[in-house]
């Protein structure tokens, strides 16, 4: 069975993190002592023997790590980058405990460079064996080797995707042996998966096969039998995943919390509801608006001069837009059109060519300098440097109608540039599209997207063909 195979891989991985554990050590030694790489510190007194002997503490204390970070659990469909970044947490939480202990024995003499070097090279000897053995091991998967046996219980929309996730990825050496339902007769079939028989037929089943999981899938209107299923897969000592088909009602990221013991799902993870994450993201908008009013402000000078000889009319251009919770606030650009009534202006957004659009104001807007004014928004707190893109009322009416989950992006505040814009989603492109990425955002929000949104704007946010 795949348990085999997984406890199999385990003790590998075990020995192979010790063995590179000690190779980095030991090629730290090396480079230090040897070779005299970082200078011949008062660590030169000690000998050797006094070095190597530490391995005996290292080794176990940083295994004893690698476990409780769950270094050591399967992770057919964990993205490498994110085991690189437990692998790098639990890294520096070794070399850490590593210090305290040589404080505490009041190891003085011993060489923090050469420490330095142990922290840096077990993290790639770590990291590089662990790609060669993932690559190694979906090679397998992809050949049909090393495979994980599913049985699905119930048809339904997530079994569906489900299925279309396991037939998309089979490096994950997944293989489903077939589908238990009510509804469906034998011999149907989603993408080559067959439903193979009814609910009730699961005893049968598990008692003639091996199979390595269950996965329950049923349909809303079967959930009168989950309690029923899971039982009976408990009794049977297999192992059991849940896979909930609530994406019509729920179609997001939710989250559990412990409520003194009830399980209570929050429908949607919002990280800037914490007032630790608001308040730094904040005070990051306020000095990074700050640092770029004094960078841009010859760029900006510049462009009002232009706007005013080039145009009749004034120089910023204010539109009403919707803002977090739903407020309206007057958003600031660089004015780029001629001047029109209101009511032209709310006929529609400017498409390709659009002749309202002056010489200067088309440069303008594929540049983005006509954002610019946008800043003394974020100053004033009605927007951020990063954030869902803000629409005018007309709009927000028409599409909270259309478009499913439209009204979550004002969750939070809106921004000068966000995850939809730098993947391309901006100016006259999909709605629907431009709403996922700023869900995403919404739901995965961590300081360091913002800085890597802010990255991707320099090089793919600023000049942009959609920008009409």
């Amino acid at each position: 069975m795949i348990k085999d195979n997984q406890n199999l891989l385990n003790k590998i991985h075990l020995l192979l993190d010790a063995v590179m554990i000690i190779a980095a050590y030991a090629t730290s030694w090396f480079i230090k002592f040897v070779l005299g790489i970082g200078g011949m510190d008062e660590g030169g007194v000690l000998p050797p023997e006094t070095y190597f002997s530490l391995l005996y503490s290292i080794v176990p204390v940083y295994l004893v790590i690698y476990y409780l970070f769950r270094m050591y659990t399967p992770k057919r469909t964990m993205r490498f980058r994110l085991e690189l970044d437990t692998l790098f947490l639990a890294n520096t939480v070794g070399i850490f405990v590593l210090l305290a202990i040589l404080y505490l024995a009041k190891a003085r003499d011993f060489s923090r460079v050469m420490l330095f070097y142990f922290y840096i090279l077990n993290f790639v000897y770590d990291g590089g064996y662990r790609y060669v053995l993932r690559r190694i091991l979906r090679s397998m998967r992809e050949k049909g080797y090393n495979q994980k046996h599913v049985l699905l219980v119930g048809y339904s929309q997530a079994a569906e995707a489900y299925i279309d996730r396991i037939l998309g990825n089979p490096e994950w050496g997944y293989r489903i042996y077939g589908i238990l339902d009510d509804h469906k007769k034998p011999g149907w079939t989603y993408k080559g998966v067959e439903v193979i028989g009814e609910i009730d037929s699961l005893q049968e089943i598990l008692s003639s096969n091996d199979l390595d999981e269950i996965g329950i899938s049923l349909s809303l209107q079967d959930y009168d039998r989950l309690e029923e299923v899971v039982a009976f897969c408990e009794k049977n000592g297999v192992h059991t995943k849940f896979i909930p088909d609530y994406n019509r009602l729920i179609p997001t990221k939710p989250y559990t919390e412990d409520l003194n013991g009830l399980p209570v799902i929050n429908i949607r993870n919002v990280p800037l509801t914490n007032s630790g994450n608001a308040f730094m993201k904040r005070c990051v908008d306020v000095v990074g608006a700050i640092a770029a009013i004094i960078l841009f402000s010859p760029a900006m000078v510049v462009c009002a001069i232009l706007i005013k000889t080039g145009s009749n009319g004034p120089v910023i251009f204010k539109q009403e837009r919707v803002g977090r919770h739903n407020k309206p606030f007057e958003m600031y650009k660089f004015r780029t059109m001629v001047m029109q009534t209101t009511e032209d202006e709310a006929k529609g957004w400017t498409v390709k060519d659009d002749p309202r659009v002056t010489p200067v104001g088309r440069f303008m807007r594929r540049t983005s300098l006509d954002e610019l004014p946008q800043l003394f928004n974020i100053l004033k707190g009605d927007m951020s440097l990063v954030g869902p893109r803000p629409e005018r009322p007309q709009f927000v009416e028409k599409f909270k109608e259309e478009i499913p989950r439209y009204m979550i992006k004002h969750q939070v505040r809106p921004g000068m540039t966000g995850w939809a814009q730098v993947n391309g989603y901006r100016g006259d492109t999909s709605i629907r599209k431009r709403i996922d990425y700023d869900i995403y955002y919404i739901e995965n929000w961590t300081m360091l997207l913002d800085i890597k949104i802010l990255i991707l704007t320099l090089f793919k946010g600023f000049v942009n063909k959609n920008a009409y």
